[in-house]
């Protein structure tokens, strides 16, 4: 039943044009950049290696007025529907996990160990300071 179920599945996918919410999001909101942006935050994830060395580059030109911390945490995707599913759901889970957690600095290498632990994939993870 399952092996029927799953082939009308991908029958229907192949038929339906794919709907795409972002271009619709494109469309009303202008795309914001984490180098624009003036206010501090205590984290910031990323999907792809040169994103992260990007937003860690430009943390670390900036002159560092307050030496807040802030974790830059990439996890890798392919560019693929699945595998940036899976990394939004892996990002989804660490942040509901760090939203919990008692001390950011204290817990967050153990939170990456048990995600890293669960999900199979390691992270990259630079502190940096604003």
């Amino acid at each position: 039943m399952y092996t029927t179920l799953m082939g009308k599945v991908k029958n229907a996918r192949a038929v339906m044009e794919p709907y795409t919410p972002w271009e619709e999001m494109r469309e009303s909101s202008p795309i914001q950049k984490i180098q624009d942006c003036k206010y501090p935050f205590d984290v910031n994830s990323t999907c792809e290696e040169s994103i992260f060395n990007r937003i860690v580059e430009d943390l670390c030109a900036r002159e560092q007025e307050t030496c807040q911390t802030v974790h830059v945490i990439n996890v890798d995707t392919d560019d693929t529907l699945e595998d940036t599913t899976l990394g939004a759901l892996i990002i989804c889970e660490l942040c509901q996990r760090l939203q919990h957690a008692d001390d950011l600095k204290d817990h967050l290498a153990q939170l990456l160990l048990a995600v890293e632990g669960k999900t199979g994939r390691s992270f990259f993870h630079m502190v940096c300071f604003y």
